[in-house]
């Protein structure tokens, strides 16, 4: 018997990489260096503007949350290799059907919440199951519910209140259980508190003298926390989030590997369509009103903050996170422009001054990385 030394095989297939590299092929470094950009811009140009003060901090938080919400579901569904175009009609649809449900029918408001819910996701699995049973591209269906959503969002009001705004929510929502879940505030003692003590600012006079100028945080920004945690989770920590990744990667080699490819993208279209009626309650609760045009270009908003964020337009790639810091740059350009005294309109080129150099910079980082061509 031989007591020579058995040395280890090695696998040639399996590389190891540095932290440095594992790092730098992250799908959220765009977002990581379009976040530290844009706040190293405004804190040179707009820092006593009051953007950083605990109103402005608020303001820039609650439209990058409403981005936040609709990216989430956004991120998901591209990386399992299909588009919704219908998100932001989903939102206007949405909104008037708890106008309509709660204001006109009378129904309870929670009631009409959750039916606006069981709708809307139904819609959303109906998508992909178009999608699916005739393999037509999810760009060219969603397309056409885009105009769906949207036509029933102006018809409906037009037919039975001969208009395209229902307002009076916040009268009926009165004492709702469910309404304060998406209209409501938190920490509110804990923001008097900080107003007592001169952490943050007060009103001065008026009726509201005393009363710190941020009372709490707002439902929305608490919903936009939840998904993003839930959509990082779902698609890290489990075997269902392999399974996007594998249904956007190579559909068919995930089919023979026994993914439930069309499963996984149908219920990634209802998740989309869960995280637009989010957005839609919100909205309706805070404005008290819903209108047909609600919603307007959010579904390509949700997209240019995924896109941001490091995902592929092709799917199999992204990140949660990497779709939250889109949306964040966002909320920050989109509030930050008018602090910094910036004509208003140039928001959208900024914006897509961003979004170029970010998908350039992802791109061009990874192939030297990967050694991709």
């Amino acid at each position: 018997m031989s007591n020579a030394p058995t040395e280890t095989a090695v696998d040639e297939r399996i590389k190891t990489r540095s932290r440095f590299r594992e790092a730098m092929i992250r799908p959220e470094l765009g977002g990581i260096v379009g976040t530290v950009a844009v706040f190293t811009f405004f804190l040179l140009f707009a820092f006593d503007s009051g953007m950083f003060n605990s109103q402005g901090i608020m303001n820039w938080s609650t439209v990058s949350a409403q981005f936040m919400i609709i990216a989430v579901g956004a991120c998901l569904l591209m990386i399992a290799g299909e588009f919704d175009l219908s998100v932001g009609s989903m939102i206007g649809f949405a909104g008037m059907l708890i106008a309509i449900f709660s204001v006109t029918l009378g129904w309870p408001v929670w009631l009409a919440i959750l039916l606006t819910f069981v709708m809307c996701i139904a819609i959303g699995g109906v998508n992909g199951y178009i999608v699916i049973r005739t393999g037509l591209p999810s760009f060219i269906v969603t397309l056409a519910f885009l105009f769906i959503l949207r036509g029933f969002a102006i018809f409906l009001p037009q037919v039975i209140e001969r208009k395209t705004i229902i307002g009076g929510i916040k009268d009926v929502a009165e004492g709702d259980w469910l309404a304060p879940v998406f209209g409501g505030k938190i920490l509110t003692g804990l923001f008097q508190w900080m107003g007592d003590t001169g952490i943050i600012a007060v009103f001065e006079r008026g009726t509201r003298k005393g009363q710190p100028v941020v009372d709490g945080i707002p439902m929305l920004i608490i919903w936009a926390i939840i998904l993003v945690i839930f959509g990082h989770v779902l698609l890290t920590k489990t075997k269902f989030g392999n399974w996007i990744f594998a249904a956007g990667g190579d559909a068919e080699a995930a089919r023979n590997s026994g993914v439930p490819v069309n499963k996984v993208k149908v219920l990634m279209f209802m998740f989309t369509a869960f995280c637009a009626t989010v957005f839609a309650v919100c909205q309706v609760m805070e404005f008290g009103s819903a209108g047909a045009d609600r919603g307007l270009l959010k579904e390509f908003e949700a997209i240019i903050a995924v896109v941001i964020g490091g995902a592929l337009l092709t799917g199999g790639y992204g990140s949660v996170l990497g779709a939250a810091l889109g949306a964040l740059i966002f909320g920050v350009v989109q509030q930050g422009l008018f602090f910094a005294g910036v004509e208003s309109s140039l928001f959208r080129v900024f914006l897509g001054v961003i979004l170029l150099g970010a998908v350039i910079l992802n791109t061009y980082i990874r192939r030297i990385i990967t050694g991709e061509r």
